[in-house]
């Protein structure tokens, strides 16, 4: 969380080069016609991705399962999908890659990786707090 901010400023200002390059080979309005039919596009996907995601969570958790990869896909949709809504070419490759199945793998991976190192060490922590380790 303490590199967010610097995170956006750096993906702001490629941002705003990748528009005045693109603009500068196909237009302005191709650029405008283009970030509208990406976000266009990235709604609709998600949108289809998140329902399949949310109908194995149902189906998982009417046979008593963890639904522990459909909440993680889940996650990366959402994550997809706003970046898909936001202007920019960047934050639009990174949505896509999020939100097709195939190429979310290895963000899934690494967002469990991430999640289980952050919730084992928080549990580290509480249990350090009450006394016992």
């Amino acid at each position: 969380m303490r590199y967010l901010l610097l995170t956006i400023l750096i993906i702001s200002a490629l941002e705003i080069g990748v528009f005045i390059w693109i603009g500068q080979l196909v237009g302005p309005w191709w650029v405008v016609f283009l970030i509208l039919m990406t976000a266009l596009f990235g709604i609709s996907y998600a949108k289809k991705q998140g329902m399949e995601t949310l109908a194995q969570v149902r189906q998982m958790l009417q046979y008593g399962q963890t639904p522990k990869k459909p909440i993680i896909d889940g996650l990366c949709i959402l994550i997809g999908a706003i970046l898909l809504i936001m202007p920019g070419f960047i934050t639009d490759l990174i949505g896509i890659l999020l939100i097709i199945p195939l190429t979310r793998k290895p963000f899934t991976h690494y967002l469990k990786k991430w999640l289980t190192w952050k919730f084992s060490n928080r549990t580290i922590i509480y249990r350090r707090e009450e006394g016992r380790l």
